[in-house]
């Protein structure tokens, strides 16, 4: 390629640049953006609770052979929990049966038990912005069984009195899909 020949094409080519330039100084172009879309990511929780008002978490009652007496376990599921399910495991000294009967409350507004575990009980519980209480006992009382006699009550030690225990477990309900999952979610066996 000549010398002439390279000047000619360096004078189209700034040309060519020198016309684009100036066409397009002269376009408009539409345009237009939106706001920005934030996204926070909160930390949800299951928060409860276990209370007994008429004793507290450890209290000793004294037993009368046939009398009622006053004992009232919730479970509160604190305001904004996830949706989640909720056990109750209860557990009984060796005699209790012997000295005190007691129920727990079943049914459609109460507890189901956990097929296959002796002494647990669930319930599914949805989200609030309360608090939410869920008492455990029949009537909240236990009876001391009348057969009971002085003898039987004399023959206790700090060792052998009949105690009755109880004690709470929630877990999320987002991605648990059955109560049995749940549970050994919440109490797995060693």
């Amino acid at each position: 390629m000549t010398i002439q020949t390279k000047k000619l094409l360096i004078a189209i080519v700034a040309l060519l640049i020198l016309i684009t330039g100036t066409i397009g100084a002269t376009l408009a172009w539409l345009t237009d953006e939106t706001a920005a879309v934030k996204n926070t990511f909160t930390v949800g929780d299951v928060n409860i609770t276990l209370t007994e008002e008429a004793g507290g978490t450890s209290k000793e009652f004294k037993m009368v052979p046939g009398t009622t007496i006053t004992k009232d376990p919730k479970v509160t599921v604190l305001a904004n929990s996830e949706p989640c399910w909720l056990f109750i495991e209860v557990t009984e000294s060796s005699n209790l049966e012997y000295f005190i009967t007691y129920g727990i409350r079943l049914g459609t507004d109460g507890w189901s038990e956990l097929e296959g575990h002796d002494n647990v009980y669930y319930r599914e519980v949805d989200a609030s912005s309360e608090n939410q209480e869920f008492f455990i006992l029949t009537n909240n009382t236990v009876t001391v069984n009348q057969s009971v006699t002085k003898a039987d009550m004399e023959g206790l030690t700090q060792d052998t009195l009949p105690t009755l225990t109880f004690k709470a477990y929630a877990v999320q309900k987002a991605e648990v899909n059955t109560v049995a999952e749940a549970w050994a979610i919440a109490k797995p066996t060693p």
